[in-house]
């Protein structure tokens, strides 16, 4: 049986995944190169780290597909001197994409153990920036905060309108919102303090975040 190449799977994952999902933005695919994927997946997916799929993780929650995560960086537009909220740590693997990308993220997760693997993973890649919390961030955790970038990793049966006025003006926020078969991945800018747009990305699948409210989504 061949030996698992990383660094043919990584290429083949970038040319042959990202760049024909519309993924053009050199410095996310640099990015995408860059963070070793296969570091966060479960073993037992070792081998398919590059593959199109959504792994599984424990309590039923999944690491994106690599295509939908280069399409959230992309769009996402993240600046150096930038703040990150990310509701749902998982593997990690987005955090350390986000950390790498901006000034600080603050990475929050109701399940301990997630918590911890994704910084003693990020310890080990020298990824400093960014604090974790065991926490439920739909009940208003640190809620006088607001952030230039929000990030749900799990999918919204709807989305909470006090997550975009936490937004600082000129922020993003991406989330996946609706229900089985109908999820779209949506962008919602922040462009003055009363003022949001709201931009539909692709269509898509993803499991429901864990403990989410159910409210209407408005803009």
């Amino acid at each position: 049986m061949p030996k698992f190449d990383a660094e043919q799977a990584r290429f083949n994952m970038i040319e042959q995944q990202i760049r024909p999902w519309e993924t053009l933005d050199q410095q996310v695919l640099d990015l995408m190169f860059a963070v070793p994927r296969e570091h966060f997946v479960p073993e037992s997916y070792f081998t398919q780290a590059f593959t199109d799929i959504n792994i599984p993780l424990a309590y039923g929650q999944f690491m994106m597909a690599p295509k939908i995560e280069a399409r959230l960086l992309q769009a996402l537009m993240i600046h150096p001197s930038d703040t990150v909220l990310e509701i749902g740590t998982g593997s990690g693997y987005l955090t350390a994409l986000l950390a790498k990308s901006a000034r600080f993220v603050d990475s929050i997760d109701i399940y301990k153990d997630f918590i911890w693997d994704a910084k003693q993973k990020l310890n080990s890649l020298n990824i400093k920036n960014v604090s974790f919390e065991i926490n439920n961030a739909v009940d208003n955790w640190n809620a006088e905060t607001s952030y230039d970038l929000i990030v749900f990793t799990g999918a919204l049966t709807t989305l909470d309108p006090k997550f975009q006025q936490r937004l600082n003006i000129g922020g993003s926020l991406f989330a996946i919102v609706g229900q089985e078969p109908a999820m779209q991945a949506n962008i919602i800018n922040r462009i003055t303090e009363d003022y949001f747009e709201r931009e539909t990305l692709f269509e898509t699948s993803l499991p429901s975040l864990i403990s989410q409210t159910i409210v209407d989504f408005k803009l």
